[in-house]
């Protein structure tokens, strides 16, 4: 219960500083999950829904929202598959590289002040710890 106590504690610290942090830029932390992704799979920053639903972990109706949303904001864009005509890509916008881009630099800002006391060697004995803890609670 030590871990698993302070784990929840903690991911709900952390869920209000990513909150504060994405409340700057005016975008909330579903529109940066989508836009991360989008961002992390490159120029041109295009996913299919499907991969955008494996990325963040959600369902395919909530996807579509989501999406729907951010096209209203101007952020992304839906395009035809250009190799399946009856499929969608997802890309990004100006707008949108520009919102997640601000919003990731504020990100890493606030998480390199809450583990400014850490030592280099401390934070990489903590990041193989939560990785293995991972990938032992994704095995089932």
């Amino acid at each position: 219960m030590e871990i698993w106590s302070r784990i929840d504690r903690l991911s709900g610290v952390l869920d209000g500083h990513r909150k504060r942090a994405f409340a700057q830029h005016g975008i909330e932390s579903w529109e940066f999950d989508v836009l991360a992704a989008l961002r992390r799979s490159g120029e041109p920053y295009r996913l299919t829904p499907g991969q955008l639903l494996r990325q963040t972990h959600v369902t395919s109706g909530t996807m579509t929202n989501r999406v729907d949303r951010l096209v209203a904001r101007g952020a992304v864009t839906r395009e035809s598959h250009p190799e399946d005509g009856r499929g969608v890509l997802v890309g990004l916008t100006d707008e949108g590289l520009r919102l997640v881009d601000t919003a990731l630099a504020t990100l890493v800002g606030l998480e390199a002040e809450l583990l400014a006391e850490w030592s280099g060697s401390e934070r990489d004995q903590l990041a193989s710890a939560l990785r293995k803890l991972l990938l032992a609670s994704s095995s089932d």
